[in-house]
């Protein structure tokens, strides 16, 4: 069943070029949740482990399904070699791009001062300035987290946040095996197909 999944004809980003437009459109729901969030902000803190379990999942699969797009894409490409190694970095970035964004949406969703506790003995003027600025601040515990960096000073307390870190590891850890899998089986992919 897997193989027949992994060399099914019918796909929805069958070129470059789609892949690199199509594919940020993974962070759509979240940008529709991030405004319902406004609306009905009882309904997202009351259940937000279950909307916190429902996202990781979703990024979880949407990531593998960009990364099974790309191996189909490039693994019949008519680009030389080299060109397209290019185009499967770029794609990998902009995949990586999309899920560090879509975790650090997350967190700011629900207030990254409540889904993780500071382990740092910041200055209360330097911690004012932090909390000015929550994006940025959900940026960095996205990238730190997902790049496995983990400096330590931003600790999950809650289930939920727990979840999402644990989930977001997993994805960075084995991004680099991924990767290279993806070269491999593209360029033997292009092989076979010359022959």
């Amino acid at each position: 069943m897997l193989k027949r999944f992994v060399e099914r004809k019918k796909r929805l980003l069958v070129t470059e070029q789609s892949a690199f437009f199509l594919m940020p459109l993974v962070l759509l729901p979240l940008l529709i949740e991030y405004y319902l969030f406004n609306d009905y902000k009882s309904f997202f803190l009351t259940h937000k482990d279950e909307v916190v379990l429902i996202n990781v999942a979703y990024i979880v699969l949407a990531r593998f399904l960009m990364l099974d797009s790309a191996v189909y894409i490039f693994s019949r490409s008519k680009h030389h070699v080299h060109l397209a190694l290019i185009q499967i970095v770029l794609l990998y970035l902009e995949v990586t791009l999309i899920t560090i964004f879509y975790y650090a949406t997350l967190f700011y969703l629900f207030d990254p001062f409540t889904l993780f506790h500071l382990n740092s003995d910041f200055s209360a003027q330097t911690l004012s300035l932090i909390k000015k600025h929550d994006f940025v601040l959900s940026l960095y515990i996205s990238t730190v987290t997902f790049t496995t960096l983990g400096s330590g000073d931003w600790i999950p307390q809650t289930m939920s946040a727990m979840i999402a870190v644990v989930s977001e590891v997993i994805l960075g850890v084995v991004q680099g095996g991924v990767f290279v899998a993806i070269v491999i089986y593209a360029h033997q992919s292009k092989l076979n197909n010359k022959n």
